[in-house]
């Protein structure tokens, strides 16, 4: 059963009083959100806009918003994710670009974009209780359709701007069952609960949620991650299993979470990004949870490799620092720049033949990071093809944030490298050379930067540190040389201002 009719059977069948979402000590039972879902859809058909229809929602970690995901996905339309962290400039120019019928959101995230909605759609308001109201606009005489594409995510990308990634139902339906997010045969709906804290417009936030809906599990969400609430959750709870980012790991240890709080607990998920061995290994001796990466990419709808428990029993201790072993589904190869094939333990370009991707188990997929496989099957990451920073798990590209700061008038020339960073992996830095002739104090014109960064760019995309220089540190082919500017940077932080 694919996901689609997984959801029209919950919505049909599941007991309307039994709890399917817990949102700030409250609970959503399968009856309200049935409720919300039918408010939504009927919103939708009277939009004029059918199945196979692109809806976008500016998706929140909301209950209302879950039922707004629902709605789409069990109509048989489009779900096209739009990120909430966007400043409305470029929220707008996201909505331009992806020429949606429809945009679902929350009056705060609607009223800046509203005029660009309503040029080729319409802006349809979702209150806390899932109330949907029309805004303004109508939908295009024969608006885009994608049938047979569950959801659209927009992802950073890795050589180039931000791109829009179509998962096919195919995808998303071998995803599930790739990692058993599938329900018992002799139940409906199960007890366990499943704690999402991070952002349902990303890839992970939103699998987790769309996982523990398909196994019918019941679902603890958090508007955004917070140690002690996130804490609380799980002594309320007592899973066995929960997902945090490398991010997380290290909140929980750096707050002195007491062991005795976490005790339900025999695994953590771990994705987004690479999570360093030591702090793996730190969380699994302080809390005798085990630590399972896994790696992915949106590409594929979720992880196509990672570790199992039973992996890390035997092996962890010599292979601390893997990706963990291809999941049954996937298979991995490391290849040259031509595509030959390397020999086992070579460093290239990794690439994925997966059930998971856009073209199906038949072909290989190249990614953009570098690694090696080695004897007995472990997939080792050692970087990345291209210059994306990845910050706690979110893609960063060097080339928006310098436009940016560029635009700036005392700005001649800026450049964005990652500095390493013990909690979130990496964090953007950025140099600015001034125009000749350009003289201001130099701590007034950082906090202008930054003030425009913020305004511009999402949380996420600000420089952590910007440093103002006479000349960018180059290379012989006069080429910013990014390895310099982290050392300047890095020689420059006690006295520059950062964020």
């Amino acid at each position: 059963m694919g996901i689609r009719d997984r959801l029209r059977e919950l919505i049909r069948e599941a007991p309307a009083e039994a709890p399917v979402v817990e949102f700030e000590d409250d609970w959503w039972t399968w009856g309200r959100l049935h409720r919300a879902v039918e408010t939504i859809t009927r919103a939708l058909d009277d939009a004029g806009v059918g199945a196979g229809a692109r809806v976008g929602l500016v998706l929140e970690n909301r209950p209302e918003h879950i039922a707004a995901l629902v709605a789409v996905l069990a109509s048989d339309r489009t779900v096209v994710t739009l990120s909430p962290l966007q400043p409305d400039a470029r929220l707008a120019a996201d909505v331009e670009r992806a020429s949606l019928p429809v945009v679902v959101g929350a009056a705060t995230k609607l009223a800046g974009i509203v005029d660009t909605v309503t040029v080729g759609g319409v802006a349809l308001e979702l209150d806390q209780d899932a109330d949907v109201s029309v805004r303004a606009g109508s939908p295009s005489a024969g608006a885009d359709t994608a049938p047979g594409v569950a959801i659209e995510m927009l992802t950073s990308g890795t050589t180039g701007p931000p791109k829009r990634v179509r998962l096919s139902d195919r995808q998303l339906d071998e995803s599930l069952v790739s990692s058993g997010q599938v329900a018992r045969e002799d139940r409906l709906l199960s007890r366990a609960v499943t704690i999402a804290a991070t952002p349902m417009v990303h890839i992970g936030g939103m699998w987790r949620v769309i996982g523990a809906l398909s196994a019918g599990r019941r679902i603890a969400l958090m508007a955004k991650f917070a140690v002690e609430p996130w804490v609380t959750a799980v002594e309320r709870h007592r899973p066995k299993a929960a997902g945090l980012v490398p991010a997380g790991l290290r909140a929980v240890l750096d707050a002195g979470t007491p062991p005795a709080r976490l005790s339900s607990l025999k695994a953590v998920t771990s994705g987004t990004t690479a999570c360093p061995p030591d702090l793996a290994d730190r969380f699994w001796r302080t809390y005798g949870i085990r630590v399972l990466m896994t790696y992915g990419a949106t590409e594929f709808a979720g992880a196509v490799a990672g570790w199992t428990y039973s992996m890390h029993e035997q092996w962890w201790e010599k292979k601390a620092g893997s990706a963990g072993r291809a999941f049954g589904n996937s298979a991995l190869r490391i290849t040259a720049p031509d595509g030959t094939e390397l020999a086992t333990g070579d460093v290239g370009h990794l690439e994925v033949r997966t059930g998971q991707s856009a073209v199906g188990s038949a072909e290989w997929v190249r990614t953009s990071d570098l690694a090696r496989i080695d004897a007995d099957g472990f997939l080792w990451i050692e970087g990345r093809a291209d210059d994306a920073i990845v910050r706690g798990g979110f893609k960063v590209q060097p080339a928006v944030v310098s436009a940016v700061l560029e635009s700036h008038a005392a700005v001649r020339e800026a450049a964005v490298a990652a500095l390493p960073h013990e909690r979130l992996g990496a964090v953007p830095v950025a140099g600015v050379e001034l125009e000749p002739g350009a003289e201001m104090d130099r701590d007034a014109l950082v906090a202008e930067l930054v003030a425009l960064c913020r305004h511009e760019l999402t949380p996420y995309e600000v420089p952590a540190h910007v440093v103002v220089t006479d000349g960018l540190p180059r290379t012989p082919s006069s080429k910013v040389s990014r390895v310099d500017l982290v050392e300047l940077v890095r020689s420059r932080i006690g006295a520059t201002a950062g964020v």
